[in-house]
């Protein structure tokens, strides 16, 4: 029995070592890439920072072999290399965990981590590949992981987090002297995200190349060595850890522009609910869940993932069935409405997976700005584009959304915009309230500002949302009041004014106060 694995040997003398000279990378008239040279020494983990849109993917997608340079050459291990394919630069070593999940849904966790290269043993003179060979290699990976994922469970049963963890099994597997990792945590809980770092502590004592891409800037002081910056296209420097700051690095990614602050926290009128759950109940996700949200508060869900907080939102939006409960919205019982009914009410919801939920990449940027809205903008049931562009215009003015034309299909926007206008189309619908399942996923340092202030400045004008993220110091920030969960059920509710991360981490997760 034989594992197919990359043809990579790696070379003599120094491993894992990286070196660009004068890298540029041209898509028609727009420089993705400018004269950018750098040396990455070996065995450390290099943070890469810059803003959306200044030149970070297309790195990873030259050093992945996705595309090609125009100009420059890329140097790993002293060799200088010119990849054409994927392929290739696995040959060389290097092995890529993409911010997208490249799964196959109906295939095993195991299927997954070795897609291409199956095991096979030969029986009655016959090939035929080695299932339980397979499933126990598959097995060790993920038990070094710490995971207890069967992997022998369909990656369509996984929650997106677990999917994420599966990605980066998939790139050990390969055994790489240089490990990519585009926004590996952006999908994980606390714990996962602590049994990643511990991997890349291991592969990084072995001599491992890691360039680590994330908008997370507490996690750089955690697990990076060096921190390197890219704005515009352009190599801005390169810092260590521990000599530096965050404020610095921000500096480094924006220059001089300056940052947005919380707005003064309100004094709310609690006389009338906006939303009011009782009892609300869904077998294996969450149970009993009661609360109420008041006109212009900013209500925080806080939970690791699997807690119920996407579950929880979902049901009350109508898009789940429940088992039990009742929901209120401004007054009248919506228990058992769909989401149509729910959207009607007045409730918006932008989702956590903005890509494949929220928006529908293949149209525009007006089509999805006014896509919740057709029935209030349309005329006796036919719509138009003059009829679409005051709504169209006055998001893309008030949200600032970054966008040449907006008649350009809306995958063509950087992650930061394409979630201003997820928020912008639920806008265009004047909602009364409003679930933000996390706004900030995946978009860089301003545009998370951006998106903060958004959500400040509707909750003054008297919109009631509910903020759920991942970044717990985020919660703490944005939040007016906090809700606690664990295990589906609500346990804890706090003044984000009167509580610190360390305690409401603790209660994420243990589930109670300590």
């Amino acid at each position: 029995m034989t594992y197919s694995q990359t043809s990579s040997t790696v070379s003599e003398g120094v491993q894992g070592r990286l070196d660009f000279r004068a890298v540029t990378k041209r898509y028609g008239p727009t420089v993705a890439l400018s004269e950018f040279t750098h040396s990455f020494a070996p065995g450390r983990v290099h943070a890469l920072m810059g803003k959306n849109g200044s030149g970070k993917s297309t790195l990873v997608k030259l050093l992945a072999g996705v595309t090609e340079p125009t100009s420059g050459t890329i140097s790993v291990n002293g060799e200088d290399r010119h990849f054409t394919s994927p392929h290739d630069a696995s040959a060389a070593g290097i092995v890529t965990v993409h911010q997208e999940l490249s799964l196959v849904p109906e295939l095993s966790v195991g299927e997954n981590i070795f897609l291409g290269r199956l095991p096979h043993i030969r029986r009655a003179g016959f090939n035929t590949v080695d299932w339980a060979g397979l499933h126990r290699r598959a097995g060790e990976l993920l038990a070094d992981m710490g995971l207890a994922i069967d992997s022998r469970q369909p990656v369509s049963g996984l929650s997106v987090g677990q999917q994420q963890v599966v990605e980066i099994v998939k790139a050990m597997s390969f055994n790489p002297s240089i490990l990519l990792l585009d926004e590996p945590t952006s999908a994980l809980a606390t714990r996962e995200v602590k049994q990643l770092f511990a991997l890349i502590q291991r592969l990084r004592a072995r001599g491992v190349t890691m360039i680590y891409i994330t908008h997370r800037m507490s996690e750089l002081f955690e697990i990076a060595d060096t921190c390197t910056v890219i704005r515009d296209g352009h190599y801005i420097g390169s810092v260590e850890m521990k000599a530096t700051t965050p404020s610095a690095i921000v500096g480094m990614m924006f220059g001089d522009m300056a940052r947005a602050t919380r707005p003064p926290r309100r004094t709310l009128d609690r006389t009338k609910p906006m939303l009011e759950v009782r009892g609300l109940s869904r077998a294996g996700h969450f149970r009993d869940v009661s609360f109420d949200l008041y006109p212009g508060e900013i209500l925080g869900i806080a939970g690791l993932l699997g807690a119920g907080r996407t579950e929880l939102m979902r049901a009350i939006f109508g898009a789940d069935r429940v088992d039990g409960g009742s929901v209120t919205l401004d007054g009248r019982v919506m228990t058992g409405a769909s989401p149509r009914e729910m959207r009607k009410a007045g409730l918006g919801y932008t989702p956590e997976n903005r890509k494949e939920v929220g928006l529908v990449q293949s149209l525009s940027t007006a089509d999805n700005l006014c896509m919740a809205s057709l029935g209030p903008i349309s005329r006796r049931g036919f719509i138009s584009r003059r009829r679409e562009q005051p709504h169209v215009r006055r998001q893309i003015s008030d949200l600032h959304i970054k966008c040449g034309d907006p008649e350009l299909p809306v995958s063509s926007l950087s992650g930061g915009n394409q979630q201003k206008v997820v928020i912008g189309k639920w806008l265009n619908r004047h909602p009364s309230v409003m679930f933000f399942d996390e706004p900030s996923r995946g978009v860089d340092v301003q545009a998370k500002r951006q998106i903060f202030d958004i959500i400040w400045q509707k909750a003054a004008d008297g919109l009631a949302s509910i903020f759920v993220s991942t970044e717990l110091e985020e919660v703490l920030e944005v939040a007016d009041r906090i809700l606690v969960m664990h295990h589906g059920a609500i346990v804890a509710e706090v003044d984000p004014t009167k509580t610190d991360l360390t305690e409401l981490y603790g209660l994420c997760m243990e589930g109670a106060r300590q």
